[in-house]
């Protein structure tokens, strides 16, 4: 995957924005009360997927941030507890530091949500914050961990790996350094 450091950052900017569509498509259904209707999600219209992109717009830039301040930090920590890359099936390593970096990232996410969107313009009050924020972390771990593992990563490395075909590739028309001397 990403070689370097720009490509890394290209990688980090694509996964926080799957990440934070995803899940604003999913809270901004939940807020509009379609988990509750006969027929749940199924209900949705398009007008969800408008609304989510507009909270989406900032929000990534929040997963951006604290995913390269700590998540994908204590995420790797963790997930080198119980597997060693190179050593391990690369699969199974993968898959276990994204749900490490999810169980990080869900509760910082879940926590920045509910001080931005129940505190600050709900205006509920902050001693309810500790409350309003478990509430929010249950609500949003399953899936934040489903879509992290089967839409927003491997959409991120498919576009990734889309953007990047061409880097580390030999051209054959294209001289060699012992042609070139």
């Amino acid at each position: 995957m990403p070689k370097n450091r720009a490509q890394g950052v290209i990688f980090g900017i694509l996964m926080s924005v799957t990440m934070a569509y995803g899940m604003e498509v999913y809270n901004v259904a939940w807020k509009l009360g379609y988990p509750v209707m006969a027929g749940g999600f199924s209900n949705m219209t398009n007008d969800v997927f408008l609304a989510a992109l507009a909270e989406a717009a900032y929000m990534w830039l929040f997963v951006f941030l604290f995913s390269n301040l700590w998540g994908n930090r204590l995420g790797s920590f963790m997930a080198s507890r119980y597997v060693t890359p190179g050593k391990d099936n690369p699969f199974v390593c993968g898959t276990v530091r994204a749900c490490c970096t999810v169980l990080v990232m869900c509760p910082t996410m879940s926590l920045v949500a509910s001080i931005l969107f129940n505190v600050i313009l709900a205006g509920n009050p902050v001693g309810q914050l500790p409350a309003i924020w478990v509430g929010t972390v249950i609500k949003n771990f399953p899936m934040a961990l489903l879509w992290n593992l089967f839409a927003a990563g491997p959409l991120s490395r498919l576009t990734f790996r889309t953007l990047f075909a061409h880097v580390g590739e030999r051209n054959d028309d294209a001289p060699t350094a012992a042609e070139l001397a």
